[in-house]
């Protein structure tokens, strides 16, 4: 059974750090896209980042670029999202996401957005940045 496993949100002061997890079974991580996701009450869902697993390739949205770095770790088949100088506008569940490398080739370029494309999410982990 494909599973993804979000873990690792809480409550962070502004300007704070948190590291998030995103833990696969039932499929390697290497063959696949990556992507992370966020949604805010009241908001419409904003794509964080998408990241490709075979060349380390990631685009990050503009709102986080320099502050949010992903990594991985191949043992544990998981991916993890850095998250430092935080702010109160980060607050919101946050969701990791995967498709398969081949079926991402045509947009995966610069499409931080894409959320339709994902075949498998998480369940979601609440991100609070208090101010």
């Amino acid at each position: 059974e494909v599973q993804l496993v979000e873990s690792g949100g809480g409550l962070v002061q502004a300007g704070g750090s948190l590291r998030l997890s995103c833990a696969a079974s039932g499929f390697t991580i290497d063959n696949y896209v990556i992507g992370w996701f966020r949604q805010a009450p009241g908001k419409d869902g904003e794509g964080v980042l998408c990241y490709s697993s075979s060349d380390a390739t990631v685009y990050y949205a503009d709102s986080v670029k320099g502050r949010f770095t992903i990594s991985r770790d191949n043992a544990e088949n998981t991916v993890y999202l850095q998250m430092t100088s935080l702010k109160p506008e980060d607050t919101a569940v946050y969701y990791c996401a995967a498709v398969r490398t081949e079926y991402a080739s045509s947009w995966f370029e610069g499409a931080t957005a894409r959320s339709y494309e994902y075949d498998y999410w998480g369940q979601g982990t609440q991100v609070t940045v208090s101010s």
